[in-house]
């Protein structure tokens, strides 16, 4: 197979799991592509997501790394076989790779989860909403490259308003339902929108109250991205270099436990929509 230019995300994540397969294993690069009747170079090479791999190779790969557990070595190989055009890549060229690699990443998720602090999901906002956060941190963005963002993240809902819609939770802090981005108008227009998708029961959405006691997370906003597998899961988080894409064991361990923690602080579903119903009263 050709090496590609550029990995997505998703391709970068396989070949770190094929790493970690041969590291688990004792395994250095060259001791696998021996195995493998491959060289070291083609093993780093599918090892950074930059070689494709076939479901063959997977397979020899997982046995030759003693690996017995079929439910990851299958998940691997529908990784590695899977040859998704997704709507995103339309925009290929048009927008920063990290837009396709968040929209592949929601598509191929078994659930989505997500806290946010100060902005509303983006899975939840109107076109009014997006352009006005898109314009405000990017203010010298021309028309020709702030529609393209604002219709990418209009075309992102599909995941949970298609035939086969992934279970989505949000958990917003009241700042985030408070902040007028825009216009009276268009964040009364915004706090419809998500009352309107928890009545169609394409989001749940909790509220964390301003008055909450105790809730110390004001750093705590992310995307939890379900995998196949517990193992397969991702965060995505805002970092000051773009999103960062975490998948290591140790901390996903670290930011479960600080979803369960932001969790707590959150009225429940219903209590949240009488809130939100609330808030666009008083706007």
């Amino acid at each position: 197979m050709p090496l590609r230019s550029h990995a997505t995300a998703r391709q970068v994540r396989l070949g770190t799991e094929l790493r970690r397969l041969r590291e688990a294993a004792g395994l250095k690069a060259r001791e696998l592509a021996a195995l493998l009747h491959s060289t070291s170079a083609q093993i780093s090479q599918m090892e950074l997501g930059f070689a494709g791999v076939s479901e063959e190779r997977v397979r020899r790969l997982a046995a030759h790394c003693a690996c017995t557990d079929e439910a990851l070595i299958d998940a691997l190989v529908t990784m590695a076989t899977d040859r998704t055009r997704g709507w995103w890549e339309e925009y290929r060229g048009v927008l920063p790779p990290v837009f396709m690699d968040s929209a592949e990443a929601e598509h191929h998720a078994t659930y989505l989860r997500e806290i946010v602090i100060t902005r509303v999901p983006g899975l939840l906002q109107t076109p009014d909403y997006a352009r006005a956060v898109f314009a405000y941190m990017n203010p010298e963005l021309p028309a020709s490259e702030l529609d393209p963002r604002v219709e990418h993240r209009m075309r992102r809902r599909t995941v949970i308003e298609g035939a086969r819609p992934t279970p989505y939770e949000a958990i917003i802090h009241e700042v985030a339902l408070r902040l007028r981005v825009s216009t009276r108008e268009s964040m009364r227009v915004q706090l419809q929108q998500i009352l309107d998708l928890i009545e169609k029961r394409q989001a749940t959405v909790r509220v964390i109250p301003i008055d909450r006691d105790g809730f110390a997370g004001s750093g705590a906003s992310m995307t939890y991205v379900g995998g196949p597998l517990p193992r397969l899961d991702t965060v995505l988080r805002d970092s000051p270099t773009g999103v960062a894409f975490i998948d290591a064991e140790s901390q996903l361990d670290r930011l479960r436990g600080l979803f369960r923690r932001v969790e707590d602080a959150a009225l429940d579903a219903t209590a949240s929509r009488d809130f939100i119903y609330r808030l666009a009263k008083e706007l």
